[in-house]
């Protein structure tokens, strides 16, 4: 096993182009700190030569030579061979454990092509013996693509590893988080897909190795943030694409500068597929706030491998740390796009200039009505394309990119179709009219190295040296060797720290640090803070040519009860070009009791090319914390002049805030925080520092009951602000009030959650992709007959063989500033606990029950003021978008034997704002089902139901209806046994459109269904139903789609079958058969058939 173990690590620690960095010239000199040779002959001390070589010189033999007799004789004797009653060695797993299933499928019909399906859900934990443990969790899935997804990579939902560990190793395969942390300029955290090992191949030596698939490219967003918006806002891709898929965990987002938290309850969630971002309502949100996202995206230009090793070597005073770390994108590989060779050619000859690697998009395409398509025209001695359907014509299919405002000669002329569609506009006076080219940018594939070496040695426990080299090889053209002379960087620091003992309780610490940074050295993540560029007074990016110079030096004072006082200088050069030094000083003082003051105030002056600057800052905090309660003073404050500005040069401003809160209870059962602060921003009104808003913030932060059967939860936040530049006032309420009740045994049960705040409504954008039929979710009906597949063509299919369609949300920067409500509240009745009273009004009370739910989500457009719950109240007519819900069922005897009835009401009223209108949906039903059992072994039931269904869309007049549907449905049931039954039905079902044409239907159907079930719980269900329509109407329109539920006019017939077996005791099967026959079209046939395995 050691053996096995020493090949691995030697096999990942020498991983592949590294030839391409030049390591040695980089760190390894005659007089290097580390002696490799001694570290070695350690190694090698500590290896059992003995026992290592009675492994390497064993001789081994096909024939156990203790069998084999030296002589011949007594060969006839007979002997009785017998089996030992010795127990032989068997391997033996301890404390293993596993659950879960998997399952495989197949669906077939004579209307579609069979599809596969599987699906595996696999955990284990435990011991594979004494020494080795086991850990893994498998989940993977290959099911049809799932409705309205921004992606269609479902493998970005299955999380799988295997992970084996033992003393003094771990071997991880599958889904990995590497996190990065011992070293300064080789710092990150990257998700990955591969294998990692970490060895300890003695207590001094330690080596982890990786090799991978890259699940995604490192970027970051900067937030253009709107007062009280609360989101979503977009995040965007590397090169600002706005169609990213976000791999899931790995985002960082801060707010000025400091790391908030993801979830429902915290600060922010994020939806992964659509790439967007949402600050919750307890996280007020104003415009003068940084925010910035470091995250991962899934998307990838070319199949990237990834290798990593890091030896690390301790001794009694020093550690010593080697990393290498490998990233390349494989050229031959491209994933998103095609290579040609003139592409190649043209990413050869481009060098790093990404302005070199665009390329005309149009390629030559066959008729396709599912697509949209162009052909070519000359205008005025231009070759341009023009939209055309006419399969006649030489057809293109060609992509637009969005080039900037007046940039480019084509318009979006029309985004109702699945494809948006483009028009060429003629330049007046030579100025280009449109934002799109008929271009698009190829991706040149990059290989990223950096190999880092540092150390830290303490000589004694009070003072420590450390330093650490790197050099970085970075590639942004593997095509090209044109400006590689700027490829390989280097970077280095080396620090100092001391502490002098005063006393048992008292020390002096100080730190100097200096830091060097090539100007051609590039790192893997961002190394200094997220605002490190704001902190020094320049814009981001504005001097990425440019070498740096770090240093600084700290004196501080530390006593224990008390806390800390320190004092810091730092001065930071960038090439020529900048030069700036600062002053801190820190105060802590949160070790005295019910007392904390924290202040941290800085002053730094610098000069940007030849303009001089001044940056202060202060941040001071005053806490009073008693068991009962506390108080809260705070004050910062900042202000940037320059006498000149420059585009390098950040634009002055200044702002001071003040806050203060109190609370009392016990903060984590019940308490109450009230609390209240202003900021006051100063910003260049024509060259002259003013201010330019303010605002008042007001709050309430509660926990106001938490027992076991009720809780209440109150959050409010009012922010008032005051603009004067545009002599403006704007109001903000964020609220969040979270309530659940039990009482009287639980007889009633009541939950509200209500939730209000300023945000953003995405004028969303869709298209629909034709898939395999039994994988989509949408059936095309080509209303207007003009084979133009428009996107409100398209229906929810009723069968899964016409489901040939999926509709997929497209990324739009397009948003809406609304105020929002939402409202969910449900009270559940039951009385069941008195049954047995001896009070016969209230036993008669028991046999009563009720369900009420109603749920709010409305938006409206933000106007600024008179938000207290303006548009939970508003008339639908002035929402922009709503989606509102309300149900009760009451019940007498509910799941009774003798008898029930049941009374159920909903609506459901909804509008949806999209970018080419609006379209808005009701539907309300009255519902009685009465069940009475006639003895025991006939069951009676009948159902009525009176329904409306209003659908409105803003550009689709044919998709208008208001229809009224009447419904009575009588059943009987008959009980073979416990198990086993057949009811059989009938329902007469009348509808009419109550506008347009007034289309009508009669419908009469009988079914019956058939159930078996056996004690070794396998079962079946037979079904056949016949349908009788009589529709007056257009037969080809969504109107009789909806009305008839899918089926035709004329007999219709249904029928199904469905077998659940289990095979033993860890394998079910599932059978199951559909088929339909209508009017003038042959039979359709599905089945599918599954088994499962249970773990």
């Amino acid at each position: 096993m050691k053996i096995l173990r020493n090949l691995l690590i030697l096999f990942f620690t020498i991983n592949f182009y590294s030839n391409d960095l030049n390591f040695q010239s980089y760190f390894f000199t005659k007089d290097s700190i580390l002696n490799f040779e001694l570290e070695i002959k350690k190694f090698k001390d500590s290896l059992d030569l003995v026992e290592e070589k009675k492994r390497l010189i064993k001789s081994y033999s096909l024939l156990d030579k203790n069998l084999i007799i030296e002589n011949n004789n007594n060969v006839n004797k007979l002997y009785k061979l017998s089996t030992s009653n010795k127990i032989k060695n068997q391997i033996k797993f301890y404390d293993l454990e596993t659950s879960g299933n998997i399952s495989r499928g197949i669906n077939i019909g004579n209307n579609q092509n069979s599809v596969l399906e599987s699906e595996l859900d696999l955990k284990i934990i435990g011991k594979l013996n004494k020494k080795v443990s086991i850990k893994a969790s498998i989940q993977d899935s290959s099911i049809p693509i799932i409705n309205n997804g921004y992606s269609q990579q479902l493998n970005e939902f299955d999380q799988i590893f295997i992970e084996l560990q033992s003393q003094d190793w771990v071997l991880r395969g599958g889904d990995i988080d590497l996190i990065k942390t011992n070293s300064f300029f080789g710092n990150y955290e990257k998700k990955i897909q591969g294998l990692l090992l970490d060895s300890s191949l003695s207590e001094k030596i330690n080596i982890t190795s990786a090799a991978a698939i890259v699940k995604g490219s490192f970027t970051k967003s900067i937030l253009n943030i709107e007062n009280g918006n609360q989101g979503p806002y977009k995040l965007t891709g590397e090169n600002g694409e706005l169609y990213v898929l976000i791999v899931s965990g790995s985002e960082s987002v801060f707010v000025n500068g400091i790391k908030i938290e993801r979830g429902i309850d915290k600060d922010y969630i994020i939806n992964y597929n659509a790439g967007e971002i949402i600050f919750n309502s307890t996280f007020p949100i104003m415009a003068d706030m940084r925010i910035q996202i470091e995250y991962q995206v899934s998307e990838k230009n070319y199949n990237s491998v990834f290798g990593y090793s890091n030896i690390e070597i301790t001794n009694k005073k020093s550690k010593y740390n080697f990393s290498y770390y490998n990233e390349t994108d494989l050229k031959n590989q491209p994933l998103l796009q095609n290579l040609n060779n003139d592409q190649i050619s043209i990413l050869s000859d481009a060098g790093d200039d990404e302005n070199l690697m665009n390329i005309p998009s149009g390629s030559l395409s066959n008729y396709n009505e599912n697509r949209i398509l162009y052909k070519k025209e000359i205008v005025e001695g231009i070759e341009i394309y023009v939209y055309s359907n006419n399969p006649e014509d030489e057809l293109y299919t060609v992509r637009f990119q969005n080039v900037g405002e007046n940039q480019g000669n084509y318009i979006l002329s029309s985004n109702n179709a699945i494809e948006n569609i483009y028009e060429y506009i003629i330049p007046i006076d030579g100025q280009r009219q449109g934002n799109y080219e008929p271009i698009i940018q190829i991706t040149s594939p990059k290989k990223r190295q950096l190999a880092v070496l540092n150390s830290n040695t303490a000589f004694n426990e009070n003072s420590e040296l450390y330093y650490e080299i790197a050099g970085s090889n970075f590639n942004k053209n593997l095509f090209s060797t044109i400006d590689d002379e700027d490829n390989k960087g280097f970077a280095s620091m080396i620090g100092f720290n001391k502490k002098i003992k005063i006393d048992s309780t008292s020390n002096i610490y100080s730190k100097l640090d200096l830091k060097y940074i090539d100007k051609k050295f590039e790192t893997i993540e961002r190394i200094f803070g997220p605002e490190f560029e704001r902190d020094w007074g320049f814009e981001v990016n504005s001097f990425n040519g440019q070498s740096q110079t770090l240093a600084n030096t700290t004196l501080g004072f530390r006593k224990s009860n008390l806390g800390s006082i320190d004092y810091t200088f730092e001065n930071l050069k960038l090439g020529t070009l900048f030069s700036g030094q600062k002053n801190i000083l820190k105060v802590n003082l949160s070790e005295i009791n019910n007392l904390k003051f924290i202040s941290s105030t800085s002053i730094m002056a610098s000069s940007n090319i030849g303009i001089d600057s001044e940056f202060v800052r202060s941040y001071n905090k005053l806490v009073l914390d008693y068991e009962k309660i506390w108080t809260e003073l705070g004050y910062e404050y900042e202000k940037k002049e320059s006498n000149d500005q420059t585009i390098t040069n950040a634009a002055d401003f200044a702002n001071k805030l003040f806050k203060i809160k109190t609370g009392f209870g016990n903060k984590e059962k019940t308490f109450v925080e009230i609390g209240y602060k202003k900021k006051i921003n100063d910003s260049l009104v024509e060259n002259i520092l003013n201010e330019v808003n303010n605002y008042d913030s007001y709050f309430l932060n509660s926990q106001i009951i938490n027992k076991k059967k009720s809780s209440l939860n109150v959050y409010l936040n009012f922010n008032r602000l005051k603009s004067y530049l545009n002599d403006n006032e704007e109001e903000y309420l964020n609220t969040r009030i979270i309530q659940r009740q039990k009482i009287l045994k639980n007889s009633f049960n009541s939950d509200l959650f209500f939730e209000s705040n300023a945000g953003n409504l995405p004028q969303q954008e869709y298209t629909f992709i034709e898939v395999e039929p039994g994988m989509g979710s949408y059936k095309w009906i080509d209303i207007n007959g003009n084979g133009i597949q428009e996107l409100e063509e398209f229906e929810i299919a009723v069968f899964e063989d016409e489901a040939i369609f999926i509709r997929v949300l497209l990324p739009n920067q397009i948003y809406l500033k609304t105020y929002q409500n939402k409202l969910n509240y449900s009270l559940q009745t039951n009385f069941s606990v008195f049954q047995n009273s001896n009070v016969d009004f209230i036993k008669m009370l028991s046999n009563i029950s009720n369900k009420f739910q109603i749920s709010a989500d409305n938006k409206a457009e933000y106007k600024g003021n008179n938000i207290i719950l303006n548009s939970l109240f508003k008339g639908k007519d002035d929402l922009l978008a709503y989606n509102i819900g309300l149900k009760n069922s009451f019940a007498i005897n509910r799941a009774k034997d003798k008898y029930s009835i049941t009374y159920t009401y909903a609506e459901n009223e909804k509008k949806n704002s999209y970018s080419f209108g609006s379209n808005q949906h009701m539907s309300r039903f009255n519902k009685i089902n009465v069940k009475h059992k006639i003895n025991p072994s006939t069951l009676f039931e009948i159902v009525t139901n009176s329904e409306r269904k209003i659908n409105w869309s803003e550009n689709f007049s044919q998709k208008n209806y208001k229809i009224k549907e009447d419904l009575i449905k009588p059943k009987i049931t008959y009980f073979y046994d416990e198990n086993n039954r057949i009811n059989f039905s009938y329902a007469n079902t009348s509808v009419i459109n109550l506008i347009g044409d007034n289309e009508t239907l009669k419908q009469q159907t009988f079914g019956t269904e058939m159930y078996f079930d056996t004690k070794k719980k396998d079962g079946a269900v037979i079904n056949f139903n016949y349908y009788n329509n009589k529709f007056d109407g257009d037969n080809n329109s969504v109107i009789s789609y909806t009305m008839m539920n899918g089926l035709k006019n004329g007999e219709n017939y249904t029928w199904s079958f469905t077998l659940v077996k289990k095979l033993n005791k860890t394998l079910d099967m599932n059978v199951r058969y559909f088929g339909r026959k209508s009017p003038k079209t042959p039979s359709i046939h599905n089945a599918s058939f599954q088994v499962r395995a249970n773990f």
